[in-house]
């Protein structure tokens, strides 16, 4: 399958088609790994842990003071005038 290199201000990028990162298990948005091995391009998705950064981002916010709870900005009040 051929693409061309397409110019996106000081770099380059190429449009893959759909099923090309379907077969690597990929989707539009995924961060990828790219090497080049004997003057190819490889293009490898970024394999990464679930909750793999949780603990860092959460002393992030901590430190920030944007740790508090969200859901009491949530009130229940006008619940009553839905229509289920």
């Amino acid at each position: 399958m051929r693409s061309a290199v397409k110019k996106i201000g000081n770099s380059a990028g190429i449009v893959i088609p759909k099923p090309l990162l379907a077969e690597i298990g990929a989707k539009a948005g995924d961060g990828v790994e790219l090497t080049v091995e004997q003057g190819r391009i490889i293009i490898e998705p970024v394999q990464t842990r679930a909750r793999e950064g949780w603990a860092e981002d959460a002393r992030r916010l901590a430190e920030a003071g944007d740790d508090a709870l969200v859901w009491p900005e949530f009130g229940n009040a006008e619940d009553a005038e839905l229509t289920w």
